[in-house]
């Protein structure tokens, strides 16, 4: 089963920072990361800027379609109002099918804030406590939500080609 986890990080370059940790652990063979993604969010900015990271995982399974509509219900379609339409609308339901439903998007809006980061990953087969205690060594915060193989495959279909 895949686990999508957020880690949430009190800097803006927490989450970049954060990404060799999730690189060793994925050496040491106590992680296997499917996709990933970052966003971070300056102290200044009026909205977070966000970053997929082929570079870790390769192509990625879900790809920046995924990526894309997540960050945006979480960060900017909140900003859009009654402005989104029946297309983007039949996607954020498809997440909501996927396991990735209000209370989550709301947990994630409301922790990402102006001057904080937060890593996104997709995995699978991860040693938890240690990869926890890893993470929680930065003073990373963990927001977490497991899919089931159901929940996975829907999503890779709903955002692969």
């Amino acid at each position: 089963m895949a686990t999508l986890t957020v880690w949430k990080f009190d800097t803006s370059d927490g989450a970049r920072l954060a990404l060799d940790l999730l690189r060793k652990l994925q050496e040491q063979q106590l992680i296997t990361v499917r996709d990933a993604a970052y966003v971070y969010w300056e102290a200044d900015a009026k909205r977070p800027k966000t970053k997929e990271l082929g570079k870790l995982t390769g192509a990625g399974a879900l790809g920046g379609a995924f990526w894309g509509l997540l960050f945006g219900l979480i960060f900017f379609i909140p900003v859009l109002g009654a402005a989104i339409g029946a297309g983007v609308g039949a996607l954020a339901g498809s997440l909501s099918r996927a396991g990735i439903d209000d209370d989550f998007v709301k947990d994630v809006r409301e922790s990402v804030t102006p001057g904080t980061s937060a890593l996104f990953v997709m995995s699978e087969h991860a040693v938890v406590d240690r990869v926890a205690d890893q993470f929680r060594q930065t003073g990373a915060t963990l927001v977490t939500t497991n899919l089931s193989v159901e929940q996975e495959e829907l999503l890779r279909e709903t955002f692969t080609s």
